[in-house]
């Protein structure tokens, strides 16, 4: 235990409270137990770390990450039950996919433990996906992408703009600081401003650890799968990069990577939770997330030009930026028309030049142009779609 509290002592002092992620103060904190998943490298870590620096009573509160040695020999239940002994009162455990049977435990320490609130961070959406539906009705559970091209001025470059919803983007209402030129920071956010971590050395070397990473050991040990298998992951992704935004023909990928049609479906799911790719559904469904996958796109422009380079095409780079932007706060489908809709409303995304061609007859439709600083009647700033969170 006091190693443990060594380190918590030693990741708080490390811990820089200047800026806070949009999720900060969009989680209840007075939950019993809260789970914060989302891809590798968004800032899960930080943003908590941030939270107890700023609002815990250091005495009875404890971070740990199920990563640290402590666990190959306790559990997670003994470790509650001995700070709670102590007088602790908030158990913050990182990275909570990498313990076994996790989502049993915590189950056992929220029935056992009434006084004890317990927040937990994961990087495998996909596990702990499945290990949320053992903790129905005890965990609340919120999930967090990396940062907008609003959060990336603030961070990167010390420039503050306020957040506007969608309805004020398509009314004309973004105002801009006096002698800002958002265009020239917009290309820079698009190559590598949508994981914090670029903010330090040797970037495309981390952003490549953590594709690698999820692909070669998180899907693999969630699915179950062998060695060669994980290796068609990593090649289904290369085809996705190369192709996208494309309609997927599973059978042609089924051929290409020797596996069956339900394979190639599981495995786009899979890729999808651990936050390499966005699959874009058609209306079909009725619910969220339940229609037809029309397009397959990278996750973010960043992915693109990690994996793509001087190659990465600026179509596509467009499109996934509007779908990654919006999709935190609408639910972003394919439209009949041109590129998507959210709601009762069509977008069709391309460059300064793009016309209404595809909109004309079309009610509360819109042309999302890139390379333009401010909009007009129904043409709107592709960069302003980076100001909703």
């Amino acid at each position: 235990m006091d190693r443990l509290q060594e380190y918590f002592n030693n990741s708080l002092r490390k811990t820089n409270t200047d800026f806070h992620r949009y999720m900060y103060d969009r989680i209840n904190w007075n939950n019993r137990m809260i789970g914060l998943t989302g891809p590798r490298g968004v800032g899960k870590t930080t943003l908590i770390l941030q939270y107890i620096k700023e609002n815990m009573p250091r005495e009875n509160s404890l971070y740990v990450t199920a990563e640290d040695f402590y666990f190959a020999d306790h559990k997670l239940t003994d470790l509650a039950d001995e700070f709670v002994k102590m007088g602790g009162k908030h158990l913050f455990i990182d990275e909570i996919h990498k313990y076994k049977d996790w989502s049993k435990e915590l189950k056992l320490i929220y029935d056992y433990h009434s006084e004890l609130k317990v927040v937990f961070t994961g990087s495998s959406v996909l596990d702990i996906k499945k290990g949320a539906s053992d903790l129905s009705r005890r965990a609340v559970m919120y999930q967090m992408q990396g940062l907008s091209f609003r959060e990336y001025l603030k961070l990167f470059h010390s420039i503050d703009i306020a957040r506007y919803d969608l309805a004020d983007i398509i009314s004309q209402k973004v105002t801009l600081p006096n002698d800002f030129r958002p265009l020239a920071y917009f290309k820079e956010y698009l190559e590598r401003g949508y994981y914090p971590f670029s903010l330090e050395s040797d970037f495309d070397i981390k952003l490549q650890q953590v594709l690698n990473q999820t692909l070669e050991t998180d899907i693999p040990l969630f699915a179950d799968m062998n060695v060669s298998t994980g290796r068609k992951l990593k090649q289904l992704l290369a085809i996705i990069a190369k192709s996208v935004p494309f309609k997927p023909n599973i059978s042609s990928i089924a051929t290409a990577l020797g596996s069956s049609r339900n394979s190639i479906a599981d495995y786009c799911l899979y890729i999808e939770e651990a936050g390499l790719i966005a699959q874009l559904r058609d209306a079909t469904g009725g619910v969220r997330g339940l229609g037809k996958v029309d397009k397959i796109y990278l996750d973010n422009t960043n992915l693109i030009y990690s994996l793509g380079g001087a190659m990465s095409d600026i179509g596509n780079i467009r499109e996934t930026l509007f779908l990654n932007q919006m999709r935190v706060e609408h639910d972003v489908i394919s439209s009949s028309v041109s590129d998507f809709q959210i709601d009762h409303m069509t977008f069709e995304v391309g460059g300064k030049n793009k016309k209404q061609k595809q909109l004309q007859g079309i009610e509360n439709g819109y042309v999302v142009k890139d390379d333009i600083e401010m909009g007009y009647a129904n043409v709107i700033p592709l960069w302003q779609f980076g100001l909703e969170y």
